[in-house]
């Protein structure tokens, strides 16, 4: 597979409307988007195919001199003319909302043409071959273990072809993602569902590891139908990438997305510049951070892919912005300027979340507890950046005795309590690095984007209940 061909087509009708609309606004932008999704999924007892979260339309961003105006569309054939005389004239600014606008420069528009690709191996596989993976893993689940009471299996692979256009720049890029789940639903006495996600840019590694990882989703099943409920209490806690990734999303995810700066909605923007971790810790952001799920080579505001330092050694150095927000703060932006869809308003978000790894092996962290737990597997979390107070839901435990971690699994564990005093108590780090890029996030309870977390084991003391 390759970039969009709708989207190459489309290029010089693209320039013509942006160079019409420069009639109007003194900076105008164009983004195009072609996204192909497909679902394939099969349990005990049937199996298909469906679309997935597929779009293909337009959106243009314009600039007035003073304020930032959006306008989508799934059609920009026909006359550039009057479609630029229809867009400029849909323009319209409430008088209230006009006082109370936060005015902000033009942004920059220096010139670049380049096309960025990442190839995949998707055209290897059929429609078959992939429902073929999705029904042999789930038959052979199912045919593991009496307990079994059904076993579904899901093949989720993505492309995305965007085209950014302006008076001066011309960018495109292609890229592919798989994501890959196995559930079973287990009944010994009690009946409990186990998760395990796989995940790459080649779908063929997905379907291998579906197939091979059978077993470790079969021994989760069997202890989490046996797990018992945590007892509340305050613990020493080592977490594996999947947990630590939770925590930097929640903790200083949504936290220091600095569209929340401008609203004055996050804690983080006064902590610019002071300790807010132990001194130890260090965490990143951007889509050129690291290889996964939420890896561009621009983003929906054709800024080039960051890898941004967010705390460096315990203290806070940086936040994540849009263009908007940027030229609101007068920073520049670091590419997290990303939509739902076209269809959609552009916001700060993150992308590739995680800690930075330390110096510690695993088996130290855990030789060091001489009572608690270690957390396995995100569930969900919550965030509230304004307090900055998290939640965060794991799907199990496994309980530390005298630095050994023993048989006894907990579940589901809940983590709480404040963000600063959860990252000043991080004591140890493992040099083990993982970033894991099955996840979606939302802002607030919409605006669904593919994001990553993860990274090493982290050594904390926290409240679990």
């Amino acid at each position: 597979m390759a970039f969009s061909s709708y989207l190459d087509r489309m290029r010089d009708e693209c320039k013509e409307l942006v160079s019409e609309l420069g009639e109007y606004f003194g900076y105008v932008s164009l983004l195009g988007t072609d996204v192909r999704a497909t679902s394939y999924r099969a349990d005990r007892k049937s199996s298909l195919i469906r679309d997935g979260s597929g779009e293909c339309g337009f959106v243009i961003k314009m600039h007035d001199g003073r304020a930032f105006y959006e306008y989508s569309t799934d059609d920009i054939s026909g006359d550039k003319k009057e479609l630029a005389k229809k867009v400029a004239g849909s323009v319209k600014t409430d008088a209230d909302l006009a006082k109370r606008a936060i005015s902000c420069p033009l942004p920059a528009d220096e010139p670049m043409k380049r096309d960025f690709g990442r190839d995949t191996d998707f055209d290897n596989f059929t429609d078959g071959d992939l429902l073929g993976v999705c029904r042999e893993v789930s038959e052979k689940l199912v045919n593991a273990d009496e307990k079994v009471l059904n076993a579904i299996v899901v093949l989720q692979p993505l492309t995305v072809s965007k085209l950014f256009i302006t008076k001066n720049r011309e960018l495109s890029q292609y890229y592919g993602w798989a994501n890959g789940f196995s559930v079973v639903v287990y009944s010994d006495g009690r009946t409990v569902q186990a998760f395990r996600p796989e995940c790459s840019d080649k779908i063929g590694e997905v379907a291998d590891l579906l197939k091979q990882n059978t077993g470790k989703l079969l021994d989760l099943a069997a202890h989490l139908v046996k797990a018992e409920p945590i007892e509340p209490g305050v613990y020493d806690v080592i977490t594996d990438s999947s947990i630590t990734g939770l925590i930097a999303h929640e903790a200083f995810g949504h936290g220091v997305e600095m569209d929340q700066f401008v609203k004055d909605r996050a804690l983080a923007k006064s902590y610019m510049g002071k300790p807010v971790a132990s001194a130890i810790t260090n965490m990143r952001d951007g889509a050129g951070s690291a290889h996964s799920v939420a890896s561009y080579f621009f983003d929906d505001d054709g800024v080039l892919a960051h890898d941004t330092q967010i705390i460096r050694d315990g203290i806070l150095v940086s936040g994540l912005s849009d263009l908007v927000s940027a030229s609101q703060l007068g920073t520049e932006p670091t590419g997290n300027g990303r939509r739902e869809s076209f269809k959609r308003k552009a916001y700060s978000r993150m992308t590739n979340t995680f800690f930075d790894g330390g110096s510690d092996s695993l088996e130290d962290m855990i030789a060091s507890v001489k009572h608690g737990y270690m957390l396995f597997e995100t569930n969900n979390g919550m965030e509230d950046p304004k307090n900055w107070q998290i939640q965060c839901t794991a799907e199990y435990g496994v309980e530390i005795v005298d630095g050994k971690l023993t048989d006894h699994y907990v579940s589901p564990v809940v983590m709480s309590g404040s963000v600063p005093d959860l990252l000043r108590s991080i004591s140890m780090i493992s040099g083990d690095v993982k970033v894991i890029g099955s996840g979606q996030c939302g802002k607030g309870y919409k605006e669904w984007v593919r994001v990553s977390d993860g990274g090493p084991n982290l050594k904390v003391r926290v409240k679990l209940g």
